[in-house]
């Protein structure tokens, strides 16, 4: 992980890893020497805790993987109280998602760590609002895109019309992380060779079906 720099991390679905993935790599980072942050920018569904702050358990698992120097609100600045899609969640909360904020959020993020990894909400093309979703996000910050393919039944056909999706707003594809949902998933092994001859990237990891966190450390590239 070392040859990527800062990125721009989607999924083929909601559901698929991408937090998982993004600790993954920022703990890989870390043990590289590594100053290394996540930035969840939009995240949907929170709890209040003892302190009276919403929290999203995304957010604060990237928030523990991170290196010392950002506070959760940071890593990330807009959070709904409903798990619903973000741009329904800010109607309710008469909010308003913009770039300008986010974009702001991440260069203050750039400036303190070595490494930065932003996590999108849902897949790729996710609204945030009537005139924005996700991928045009990924465009404002200008950041090649890692994609994480959770390996199921369909996910070669989802992962290939997302990589069109990123190549056709004119975005570089890093490489690819696939994310095992199902440990007794059949032919797993077949899918992910479908899935190396098939996406014009890189395979960055094949990250196990483990609750050891460091099992996916291991499993990511150098």
């Amino acid at each position: 992980m070392t040859h990527i720099g800062n990125f721009f991390l989607t999924g083929t679905d909601t559901e698929v890893g991408k937090t998982h993935a993004a600790c993954a790599v920022l703990r890989k980072w870390r043990t590289l020497g590594l100053r290394a942050s996540g930035y969840k920018p939009v995240a949907a569904g929170g709890i209040v805790d003892a302190h009276g702050t919403l929290v999203n358990e995304d957010a604060a698992r990237l928030f523990e993987a991170s290196s010392p120097g950002a506070t959760l609100s940071l890593i990330n600045p807009i959070c709904f109280a409903q798990p619903i899609a973000p741009h329904v969640a800010a109607q309710d909360e008469r909010r308003e998602i913009t770039l300008h904020e986010i974009v702001g959020g991440y260069l203050e993020l750039a400036e303190r760590f070595d490494r930065v990894v932003v996590e999108g909400v849902g897949g790729f093309k996710v609204p945030l609002s009537a005139e924005l979703d996700s991928a045009d996000l990924a465009v404002a910050l200008g950041l090649p895109v890692v994609l994480v393919v959770g390996l199921r039944l369909g996910c070669i056909n989802h992962a290939l019309l997302t990589v069109e999706a990123i190549l056709a707003r004119g975005l570089s594809l890093a490489g690819w992380i696939g994310n095992t949902l199902n440990p007794a998933m059949a032919r797993q092994a077949d899918t992910v060779h479908a899935l190396q001859q098939r996406i014009p990237a890189p395979c960055l990891g094949v990250l196990p079906w483990s609750p050891d966190a460091e099992d996916a450390v291991a499993a990511l590239a150098p």
